[in-house]
């Protein structure tokens, strides 16, 4: 089928079993005529949604399925499924049914009558809408909306929108350099290519979810100053560096607030204290980073404990190359002056450096995950 298929729409899952026969039911009824398949891309959801749709497949030529086990992430799941289809259109859309499949028609017309590389569903042009969102949300949209112009090279009305529809060829250009972090793959695509892409927005209203629960919350937008950082300083730094650095910064005030609690408070010996400090600011640090530098990995269940003790005996290692080159920096400079202040800062970065590289491998390894977005 994906050899004839015009249009392929790329449909992204986790935990949405009740609303794939919905969404293909609506594909069906606002793509007549049109050669169509939609590929569902799943992050392995315990819902059971993999098979809804394997269960619809095997009725229906149309339906295909891409089972992702061990990888995370909606950018993700889209890169893979446009990656999977041969269609020369294709366009993405959520399963939640907010996205109005009977503009695809439209969105797919215009492609095919002007030279255009996409065409993106928009709810801030004129005749769009946000339909029932709340004023917060509306209030975080405009605010990533405002981010975004800091990377964006293009008058894009809607850059944060999930509903667009491009030629298969655009993909091939620009997937090599996708960050594939975060939740808006519209706007990774924009600021990923090398040339400024001729594009229409068309009018939708976000529409309301029928079943299911909203993947929205605080990691999400976690994720999208990631991509954000991945695409303004992702050539000279690691992007999950900079999380790992700073939690890492909030873990040395954990660290000082045990210590001082055990020796100042309790009396304890400072041998105590200093090592009990270490293991708290430790397991502060593998926590907040599990939680988000290395969402899309999470881990659960007994790999927490299996990753907490391997990014602790990381650290340890890291703790004494941090004195270690900091100890031989200081007593091979000039005594006096700030020197121990460098020497000092020296120790850290040689530390954060190693414990990021060694944690990355060992401890949230890409097949570590075992949770979805």
């Amino acid at each position: 089928m994906s050899g004839g298929a015009q249009l392929a729409v790329v449909v992204p899952t986790f935990n949405e079993s009740a609303n794939i026969p919905l969404v293909v039911s609506r594909l069906a009824t606002a793509l007549a005529g049109v050669a169509w398949e939609v590929v569902f891309v799943d992050d392995d959801s315990p819902d059971g949604t993999a098979a809804v749709v394997r269960a619809l497949a095997a009725q229906d030529a149309r339906v295909r399925l891409v089972q992702r086990v061990g990888r995370r992430g909606l950018a993700g799941a889209c890169i893979e499924g446009m990656l999977a289809t041969t269609a020369p259109y294709v366009a993405v859309m959520d399963a939640d049914l907010q996205h109005d499949a009977d503009l695809l028609p439209d969105m797919l017309h215009t492609l095919q009558a002007q030279a255009l590389d996409i065409v993106v569903g928009s709810r801030h042009v004129a005749g769009g809408s946000l339909g029932a969102w709340s004023e917060d949300r509306q209030l975080a949209s405009r605010v990533a909306a405002r981010l975004s112009q800091l990377v964006l090279k293009a008058d894009l009305k809607d850059p944060m929108s999930g509903f667009f529809m491009l030629r298969r060829e655009l993909i091939d250009e620009v997937v090599r350099d996708l960050s594939g972090i975060g939740f808006k793959i519209l706007l990774d695509i924009f600021i990923s290519a090398k040339r400024p892409l001729r594009f229409k927005e068309l009018p939708y209203t976000f529409g309301v979810r029928i079943a299911g629960s909203s993947k929205l919350d605080a990691m999400v937008a976690t994720e999208y100053i990631l991509m954000l950082l991945d695409k303004t300083l992702g050539r000279y730094v690691p992007t999950r560096f900079i999380p790992f650095a700073f939690i890492g910064g909030l873990g040395v005030f954990v660290h000082m607030g045990v210590l001082w609690a055990l020796f100042r408070g309790l009396e304890a010996s400072f041998v105590a204290g200093q090592t009990a400090a270490t293991l708290v600011a430790m397991t502060f640090n593998f926590f907040l980073n599990n939680l988000f530098t290395y969402r899309d990995r999470r881990l659960r269940g007994w790999g927490l404990l299996r990753g907490w003790l391997s990014f602790t005996l990381a650290c340890s290692v890291g703790a004494v190359a941090n004195v270690g080159i900091a100890t031989y920096l200081f007593h091979a400079a000039p005594s006096g002056g700030l020197w121990w202040i460098i020497s000092a800062t020296a120790g850290i970065i040689v530390g954060a450096v190693w414990n990021y590289a060694v944690t990355a491998v060992y401890t949230w390894s890409p097949g570590s995950a075992t949770s979805a977005r």
